[in-house]
């Protein structure tokens, strides 16, 4: 009888045993699921005109997680040149995400508005094909560097229009590259770019690099670990956020802390001689262009 008792009593601890287990796990798996989810970081990037060298680039990889890459010639250029030609590779293998670029005209070329959706095509076509042979897949985003801020003219939405369409096509997607600064318009309203082609374009869905540089919302040429998120830009719904250029605007950034050289630049902490200014951006992700994303 007593080692019947023995036994039993064995069995009904190791019972106890397996239901405590169950239930810690059970208290455990509620307490993971009703946990808040992590907070979402920032990730720092640069973008310049120019290829600085295969040398800089392994040293600015130190600072930024992405770099730009453009698929024509940056704006203001009068050689027609693109420096980042076949680089993509090379800057693969370092490890960067990229923010892929490609020239928007000037508003003053875009005449009439079927005009202007003509050549949106045509610029879609050529970014499309640029990427494809720098090897960039599917649903990489191509950001379209518009230079023009406020509101813009009807022949630019057509123009607009004509780009993204395209691309859509090409099965490559849109992006913008422009202005989150608010434009006076007169009886106390103001418009930024951002919001002009946001309102405009819909039900297109371009993916919106807002470049606002005015301090505040800018933290001026400063390169944190986690920087401000690209909401913080005045452009909630931006996936990318510049807010450093070089040269520093004195328009804009005046009131911007400390940070800017003498000369006005802005450089990055691991370039110690100065040597190679650029403009500084936040990101959601450290490989903004990518697809899907």
């Amino acid at each position: 009888m007593k080692r019947l008792r023995f036994v039993t009593g064995v069995i009904l601890l190791f019972a106890g045993a397996v239901i405590l287990f169950l239930f810690a796990g059970t208290c455990g798996w509620l307490r993971a699921s009703t946990s808040s989810p992590a907070a979402a970081r920032s990730y720092l990037g640069f973008d310049r005109n120019e290829y600085p060298g295969d040398a800089a680039m392994k040293m600015l990889r130190h600072d930024f997680a992405y770099t730009s890459f453009w698929l024509s010639p940056p704006p203001g250029d009068k050689t027609n040149k693109n420096t980042w030609t076949g680089k993509r590779e090379f800057l693969r293998a370092q490890d960067f995400g990229f923010v892929v670029l490609y020239r928007g005209r000037d508003a003053h070329e875009l005449k009439t508005e079927a005009r202007a959706k003509e050549l949106g095509t045509m610029d879609a076509r050529s970014a499309a094909s640029s990427a494809k042979a720098e090897g960039f897949s599917a649903g990489t985003i191509i950001f379209l560097d518009i230079e023009d801020g406020g509101r813009l003219p009807a022949a630019y939405h057509s123009y607009l229009r004509g780009f993204a369409d395209e691309l859509a096509h090409t099965t490559f997607r849109a992006g913008v590259y422009c202005s989150g600064i608010p434009v006076k318009e007169g009886s106390g309203s103001s418009i930024t770019t951002t919001e002009d082609i946001r309102t405009s374009e819909a039900p297109r869905e371009f993916v919106f690099w807002a470049y606002n540089d005015a301090c505040p919302p800018s933290p001026g040429c400063v390169f944190p670990q986690d920087p401000p998120a690209p909401a913080a830009s005045g452009t909630s719904f931006a996936a990318v956020w510049q807010f450093a250029q070089s040269p520093r605007r004195k328009e804009f950034a005046a009131h911007c802390p400390p940070g800017y050289h003498s000369d006005g630049n802005c450089y990055a902490p691991s370039d110690v001689a100065h040597t190679w200014f650029l403009d500084v951006n936040s990101a959601s992700s450290p490989d903004p262009s990518a697809p899907n994303k």
